[in-house]
């Protein structure tokens, strides 16, 4: 075990559903039907299916390890355990470069939403600060904020509900715009970026050694948060798709707002801006987080620098790593611009789930609880839907994952250290 003092247990089931729904329900929401109605129209609606099947598999693996494996780091200590030292070290190293840049992406949406222009980086780069403070300052003060973000954007979402399934008929498409394009090829390219939307219930895994009774509570959370954003993603993109038609959805950079103004609830559009600039505040503050515990448990076995590893006497945070990670995210904000960094993610998250699977399914029967198809059902989904993600988004991810690999290997070569003890 690691010399290096441990995390406080202070997450309930209540808590940790939250966090979860924080980062599911969060700037995706507001941001990743336009891309899903591109590659396939209205046919997002089956990719939206087909990714909630595949999420779901994960969620099982990865609440069946969590159980097994109550710490911090998620699929990075999972695959460590179960799989080897590499196949941990490459779903850690995903996991951490894919939601830095997440994180980066959701400040700057937050900051289109909530300022002109000219201030949006600067706004972007005080929010990113400002989050990284919350949780320095230890994880009850992150579950508190996440629950007043997923309370106010879940009142946006229910007036964007209200105003796409009860109002008047559609302005735009109508029926026109309820087709189904691409193909299967399309239908799944669009259930890979959405998947980017139903990946938060890694988070509650990744801070399993912040929670009480984890083998109890951790399923627990991750099927409730994930069943909750399945039913609220749904509602909406029927209420998108029913007002706006899938042509319309995936030209608009604000399909939410869209709707209310085309079901004439145009008083409602400032309220809905404001939920997704919320949202996309909601979805940093648990990556911060998250990406913090992960690169404490990478730190600990000095696949990331030793000194990250260190947790705060008073706070009892892995306050190194949240600081780094909030310098890291402040500097892209400032040198790129990453709004359409969804495919990126998913392909991140894709193989670090894809290794969740795989670990899972070398479990003993003590540990099982889920049958084994689920987990061979999730491997396959997995593969299958980063590989039909945008070109540019696999070519990308695969030079992350390189870069990564060729980081290690010369850290071996160079040190050759064990995990500390």
């Amino acid at each position: 075990m690691s010399a290096q003092p441990g995390l406080a247990r202070r997450l309930g089931t209540g808590d940790a559903v939250m966090i979860g729904l924080g980062s599911m329900v969060g700037a995706g929401i507001f941001a990743a039907f336009a891309p899903a109605a591109a590659a396939a129209g209205a046919g997002l609606l089956i990719g939206l299916a087909i990714a909630a099947v595949v999420a779901y598999c994960n969620a099982t693996s990865s609440a069946q390890l969590a159980a097994q494996y109550p710490t911090s780091g998620g699929t990075y200590v999972y695959g460590r355990e179960r799989l080897g030292q590499w196949p941990g070290f490459v779903a850690g190293w995903g996991f951490v470069i894919g939601k830095t840049a997440s994180c980066a992406a959701m400040a700057m949406t937050f900051a289109a939403y909530a300022v002109p222009g000219p201030w949006q980086k600067p706004v972007a780069v005080a929010a990113v600060l400002a989050l990284a403070a919350i949780n320095y300052f230890g994880v009850t003060r992150t579950a508190a904020a996440t629950r007043v973000i997923v309370s106010l954007v879940l009142v946006v979402l229910a007036v964007v509900i209200v105003a796409g399934l009860t109002s008047g008929a559609p302005a735009l498409d109508g029926a026109e715009g309820l087709r189904v394009q691409g193909g299967w090829y399309g239908v799944l390219q669009s259930a890979g970026l959405l998947f980017f939307a139903f990946a938060g219930y890694a988070r509650i895994a990744t801070m399993g050694e912040e929670v009480k009774d984890p083998q109890r509570t951790i399923p627990r959370a991750i099927l409730a948060a994930l069943g909750l954003a399945l039913v609220i993603y749904v509602l909406i993109a029927v209420s998108v798709l029913m007002t706006l038609g899938g042509s319309s959805v995936a030209i608009s950079a604000t399909p939410l707002a869209d709707v209310v103004i085309a079901r004439g609830w145009a008083g409602a559009e400032p309220l809905v801006r404001i939920g997704a600039a919320a949202a996309a505040l909601g979805a940093p503050l648990a990556l911060v987080a998250g990406v913090g515990r992960t690169s404490l448990a990478m730190a600990r076995h000095q696949d990331l620098p030793r000194w990250l590893a260190a947790v705060h006497p008073r706070y009892q945070v892995p306050h190194r790593a949240e600081i780094t990670l909030a310098l890291v995210v402040s500097a892209i904000i400032v040198v790129a611009d990453l709004r359409d960094a969804i495919g990126f993610s998913s392909f991140g998250v894709l193989v670090y789930y894809l290794i969740a699977n795989i670990a899972a399914a070398t479990q003993d029967a003590p540990h099982r609880r889920y049958a084994k198809a689920w987990q061979g059902l999730g491997a396959i989904g997995c593969v299958v839907l980063a590989a039909t993600l945008p070109p540019t988004s696999i070519l990308a991810g695969v030079a992350v994952l390189a870069i990564g690999v060729v980081y290690r290997l010369i850290r071996l070569r160079v040190s050759r250290p064990g995990p500390l003890h």
